[in-house]
């Protein structure tokens, strides 16, 4: 039976949203934004992110092979985008974000995680891959409608050890754990959902968000658009983060079903929990993920537990220390990655990091699924080895 077809060069360097604030009226970096003007009544605002530096690895196969080179998108990843907002008579307010990611190195848009068949964006080039949305605000809350962050991942921004920075976190087992649906082909029994961009976008969606007594969440519903059936191709995600003092608790559900059988493919849920004192933030944070093909045949079942420190040990620098345990308990031989990693940010500037973070990886022996599965890197290291690798580069936003 044909499942999830991904491949060892596979590499969609997805996403990072540590170093930005990505819904609403709010979608742009937290440290800068270039306002452009006024048009009929809309304000209007440019921003952007630009990520580059040098990634070594001393093992990249399993015959020990050493790699060195620029690498694109080490702390967050590298985008362009715009927004705009108007404030309505009604004291509501109509918003819209348009956002793209391209890749520093080569100054080409990234590809996505789009299903690779479908007639709109089968060139793997979506131009606004990130956001492309309109929505409303207001007392009662806010609403998008669009292209769109899934609210599950946003939960847990304060909580993921390295808040999914683009390398070295959980980025990639959030993500390569979720892709399952979107590299298949709509043949055969292996399942697919053309609404899932790796568990962190979604197309053809309508998000509802708010925050009630410290809780801020959001609901967001994709719809199938199959004839007869509600249910084929949709995707249902829920995130929630409560704040109270140095405590913050996260928690979320996804789950995504085949758009021709209903069957669900993808069912996600993650806990997340941070503590602060003083220069230092504790943070513990788990995952499930379940793939199945459009049989009910499982796929995927990965658990990723990842807990960290950080220490703001001065003005200008803030250090970070985390491990990952990430296991595929799918196969008849549960495989397990483990993952150190330490890292230091100093601010140059408000917008200006220099950053420096390495990470060693053992990796046991397993298949080419349960390795991208249980991965922390975009290109996951060699099976049964140990490997060091070290990432020094510069994030400057505007």
């Amino acid at each position: 039976m044909k499942v999830f077809k991904i491949t060892r060069s596979m590499h969609l360097g997805i996403t990072s949203l540590a170093a930005v604030a990505m819904l609403s009226g709010t979608a742009s970096n937290a440290k800068a934004e270039v306002q452009i003007g006024e048009v009929a009544d809309t304000q209007l605002a440019m921003y952007g992110i630009l990520d580059g530096g040098v990634l070594y690895q001393d093992k990249v196969t399993t015959d020990g092979d050493r790699k060195i080179g620029v690498e694109t998108s080490g702390l967050t990843p590298t985008i362009l985008g715009f927004k705009g907002s108007r404030t309505l008579d009604n004291d509501w307010n109509a918003f819209f974000n348009l956002e793209a990611h391209f890749d520093l190195d080569t100054g080409m848009f990234h590809g996505s995680g789009d299903a690779d068949t479908d007639a709109d964006d089968g060139s793997g080039r979506v131009l606004f891959r990130r956001q492309a949305n309109v929505g409303l605000s207001g007392d009662w809350g806010t609403a998008i409608i669009g292209r769109q962050y899934g609210p599950a991942v946003l939960a847990h921004l304060a909580t993921e050890p390295r808040g999914f920075k683009e390398q070295f976190s959980n980025t990639y087992a959030w993500a390569y754990s979720q892709l399952f649906t979107t590299v298949n082909d709509s043949s055969g029994m292996a399942g697919r959902n053309a609404n899932n961009d790796v568990g962190f976008f979604f197309k053809n969606a309508v998000q509802y968000r708010n925050n009630l007594a410290g809780v801020d969440f959001g609901i967001l519903y994709s719809f199938g658009g199959q004839e007869g059936s509600t249910a084929e191709g949709d995707v249902l995600s829920i995130g929630a983060a409560y704040a109270a003092g140095p405590l913050t608790l996260s928690g979320s559900y996804q789950r995504m079903r085949d758009q021709q059988t209903a069957e669900d493919l993808v069912t996600s849920w993650a806990t997340g929990a941070a503590y602060n004192l003083a220069d230092w933030t504790f943070k513990l944070h788990f995952m499930n993920t379940e793939n199945k093909d459009a049989s009910g045949t499982e796929v995927l079942d990965v658990d990723a537990l990842g807990f960290g420190v950080d220490w703001q040990w001065n003005l200008k620098n803030s250090a970070t220390v985390a491990y990952y345990i990430n296991e595929d308990d799918a196969p008849a031989a549960s495989a397990k990655t483990r993952s150190l990693v330490v890292s230091n940010d100093y601010s140059l500037s408000e917008s200006t990091i220099l950053y420096a973070q390495m990470a060693y990886v053992d990796a046991d022996d397993m298949g080419v699924v349960s390795q991208f599965a249980t991965s922390i890197v975009a290109n996951p290291t060699p099976v049964n080895e140990k490997t060091a690798l070290l990432n020094v580069g510069v994030n400057y936003a505007f």
